[in-house]
């Protein structure tokens, strides 16, 4: 019997859709559209994988006191990993044929590099802070989007997009020493993802969902573990040993229940959802952390939030009526 992981990604083949990318991604594209009936199934994983993933984000920021974020973000791929390896068992190596494989390979380090990038930086930057910060990636692939794909892009876009930076400047404040000099490395986390969701725009059309999420398993696994003895912590206690072992346990079921919500609705539908990482992660960061956003943060959290939401909405519109 397939696990849920891998029933999910058996539909995903026939369906063509891409893969979402959280985080470090947790941003969402455009998926061929599923059952209206669907939609609040898909809105409640949804929320169900924000919740863990910030989780994972919350355990990750306690672990960076002691181990370092190369083993972390290695672990956390190790979830995903086994669950794409119990895939290739049952599908055979068929999985791993693709029309691209240099962009998949390249999409896999990229998924890397995010990775860790945002793990150095939230060891830093207070919990709310990193993950609005995170929330630029979109505004990034629209970018990237037009300048690379040659996607077509409204003035209204454009002037979303440009907000979205500006609050994205309201809570790193640069020159006044609101936040670490670390939140530039949560940027070009940002930065990274978005170019994965190029890519995934580029493979979308050729390579199956399962093909694109068992290259960015593997090889990003795979590049982790060669830096990996040069950085490796044994962990002292018990307690960092659970905790690493659930970072991975809890990262490879959020991941699926991602699968499963964009498996049962439209990303249009449940991409809104993801905006939940702002509440989640202030939660965590008072009740583990004992830090709580500033005035400042908030509002530029709040503009970051309605650029991205326009920007959903806009796209949204698109679609229907490239439709």
């Amino acid at each position: 019997m397939l696990s849920p992981f891998a029933r999910v990604l058996k539909r995903g083949i026939a369906s063509g859709a891409t893969p979402p990318d959280p985080p470090y991604g947790r941003h969402l594209i455009a998926l061929p559209p599923t059952r209206r009936t669907d939609s609040l199934r898909g809105i409640a994983l949804m929320a169900g994988g924000m919740f863990l993933f910030s989780g994972v984000d919350t355990m990750a920021k306690v672990l960076t006191e002691t181990i370092h974020p190369v083993q972390i973000a290695w672990f956390r791929q190790v979830g995903l990993l086994l669950g794409v390896m119990v895939l290739i068992a049952l599908r055979g190596r068929s999985v791993l044929r693709s029309a691209h494989p240099g962009l998949q390979i390249g999409r896999g380090a990229l998924a890397a590099c995010s990775a860790t990038l945002f793990i150095v930086g939230v060891g830093y930057v207070p919990l709310a802070d990193a993950v609005a910060l995170t929330f630029v990636a979109p505004f990034m692939v629209t970018v990237m989007g037009a300048l690379v794909l040659r996607e077509p892009v409204g003035a209204r876009r454009w002037v979303a997009v440009t907000v979205g930076f500006v609050g994205a400047l309201i809570v790193i404040r640069p020159g006044m020493g609101a936040l670490h000099p670390a939140a530039g490395l949560l940027l070009l986390a940002a930065a990274a993802f978005a170019m994965r969701q190029v890519l995934s725009r580029v493979l979308s059309g050729e390579d199956r969902t399962s093909t694109t999420v068992a290259y960015t398993a593997i090889v990003s696994w795979v590049l982790l573990s060669i830096p990996l003895p040069f950085f490796w912590t044994t962990p002292a206690s018990g307690g960092e040993i659970a905790l690493l072992l659930a970072v991975a346990i809890v990262a490879a079921a959020a991941e699926t229940l991602i699968i499963m919500a964009l498996d049962a609705a439209q990303a249009v539908v449940v991409a809104p959802v993801q905006y939940t990482l702002l509440l989640w992660g202030t939660l965590y960061g008072f009740f583990v952390f004992d830090q709580l956003p500033d005035g400042w943060t908030w509002l530029g959290a709040l503009v970051i939030v309605a650029s991205g939401l326009y920007t959903l909405n806009r796209e949204r519109t698109a679609m229907k009526g490239r439709g």
